[in-house]
């Protein structure tokens, strides 16, 4: 590490006093917006809630350090969840131990090869789409803990709310969402009501997590079994966990290493699977409720896995106490600090394909719960509109010197696997004049469907008895002609 990132490095652990207060204090909040989420997507993959918690703990720690997003919250989250369930429902935990472990390799690997750049193809309208559907899903997983309950119920989530929103306008010494949960825990605790309490949610551990190898056969046949789970999970938890720390950037206005979360990410997942829990990603209503209380630093993500097993172990008695309401009022805060509200109006404002993308990310991810598949579907389109519009760019014009008897072929635009078909069809295969000219003085080639079509076009045209002349080849289109089809470019005759 040289001296430069190594100041740097240091400086996201700690950059003074005010600030470690800030992350320390954000950190907490994070750790008690975890706990209900965690136990949730556990009882949804099939396993104890205290494996999702172990391997939260575990997470955070160790991406603590080795992340590339300083700030950012990662955890057992429900994406990975559903992935693992099916596995877990087939050949149980030991099976989802090994994929963890296998998941948090191929993360290490993808990393290590720098394939983070592929998060450039990630429109800013699949962005807005997957941050506004997040905060949908995130605000429909409190629904049922609204549901038939008690009114006293609601009016702990609305006196919370006044909390979290009225309380900055006093002090901002203390972030909200933890003023919230200690106010609502003391009252719930001091005058008795019918209200469901963290401990209702799923048995919480009471030990600490220990090391130790799956307890399953290392052979080929296990390799076969959990090779296609653990290749899903570390795709959904990279993708995750690379769109958490772009949204992050972008509250930040900072910039993150994503080859670097993603390597760290496996490293945590390796370490998550080898105290027996499963494997995770960031969590970005976690992480969104973590910065938008001043966490900035990577203190906050360590507190946030500490803290979580202090409140876990030592202090499980007064945590099984913390009244759901209070944990429902924060998700509802992030849900509504995570919507992007002024994309609504640029639904109108924007070209339409942009709104289509964005909208079609943020229905399909609703529809389906599954943050990866949103974000496929709206990079898909995104490619298509993007292939059409760019397509659709392209321009033969055609003029006649009859002097020379010479056809000319003006072409501009961007020839590739999307216009190839659009530029030869402009031509007259059949066309009478003695010399064919192509000048791409104005165009570009990209790819070899590019240069396949201009091959195929110049071959008939020859085939026909034309002398054919390729001008105005730009240095990079020259060198994939060159390549790919050398004759193309001698002005040969029929």
């Amino acid at each position: 590490m040289t001296s430069l990132s190594f100041s740097r490095y240091r400086a996201e652990w700690f950059s003074g006093a005010t600030a470690a207060r800030r992350d320390i204090l954000a950190g907490m909040v994070g750790t008690f917006a975890l706990i209900p989420e965690v136990i949730a997507f556990s009882f949804v993959a099939g396993i104890d809630p205290e494996v999702g918690l172990f391997a939260s703990f575990v997470i955070g720690i160790v991406i603590a350090f080795a992340g590339g997003r300083p700030a950012m919250i990662s955890g057992a989250a429900g994406s990975v969840a559903l992935v693992a369930a099916a596995l877990v429902h087939a050949q149980g935990l030991q099976y989802l131990l090994v994929a963890t472990m296998l998941a948090g390799l191929l993360q290490i690997a993808f990393g290590l090869a720098k394939l983070d750049v592929l998060m450039r193809f990630v429109s800013k309208s699949v962005r807005t789409g997957f941050v506004n559907a997040l905060a949908i899903l995130i605000f429909s997983a409190q629904v049922p803990q609204m549901v038939g309950v008690s009114w006293q119920a609601y009016a702990m989530i609305a006196g919370g709310l006044a909390i979290i929103y009225l309380m900055p306008r006093i002090s901002n010494a203390i972030p909200s969402p933890l003023i919230c949960i200690v106010v609502l825990t003391a009252i719930a605790m001091w005058v008795p009501m019918p209200l469901k309490t963290v401990g209702d949610l799923g048995r919480l551990p009471s030990t600490l997590p220990s090391f130790g190898l799956p307890d399953v056969p290392f052979t080929w046949d296990t390799l076969r079994i959990v090779a296609p789970y653990a290749l899903a999970m570390a795709a959904v938890g990279l993708l995750e966990s690379m769109m958490t720390a772009s949204v992050v950037d972008e509250l930040t206005e900072t910039i993150s290493s994503k080859a670097r979360e993603c390597t760290g990410l496996g490293l945590a997942n390796i370490a998550a699977g080898a105290f027996g829990g499963i494997a995770g990603c960031g969590m970005i209503g976690q992480t969104v409720g973590n910065v938008r209380y001043g966490g900035r630093g990577r203190l906050s993500t360590l507190v946030a896995g500490v803290f979580l097993l202090v409140v876990m172990v030592p202090l499980r008695p007064w945590v099984a106490q913390v009244p759901v309401a209070a944990l429902v009022a924060i998700m509802i805060m992030v849900s509504i600090s995570t919507f992007s509200w002024g994309s609504l109006n640029d639904v109108v404002r924007h070209p339409k394909v942009s709104s289509v993308v964005m909208v079609a990310t943020v229905v399909v991810t609703v529809v389906t719960h599954d943050l990866s598949l949103g974000v496929g579907v709206g990079v898909l389109l995104s490619g298509v509109f993007f292939a059409w519009k760019v397509g659709r760019l392209t321009d033969v014009a055609t003029e006649h010197d009859v002097a020379s008897d010479t056809r000319i072929y003006r072409v501009r635009g961007q020839i590739f696997f999307a216009s190839a078909d659009m530029f030869t069809e402009n031509f007259d295969l059949r066309d009478t004049a003695r010399v064919i000219r192509i000048d791409l003085t104005g165009a570009h080639l990209w790819d070899v469907t590019a240069v396949g079509a201009l091959e195929d076009v110049v071959a008939k045209l020859r085939s026909n008895g034309r002398i054919v002349e390729v001008i105005g080849l730009n240095r990079a289109s020259e060198m994939l002609v060159d390549r790919h089809a050398p004759g193309v470019a001698d002005p040969i005759g029929g």
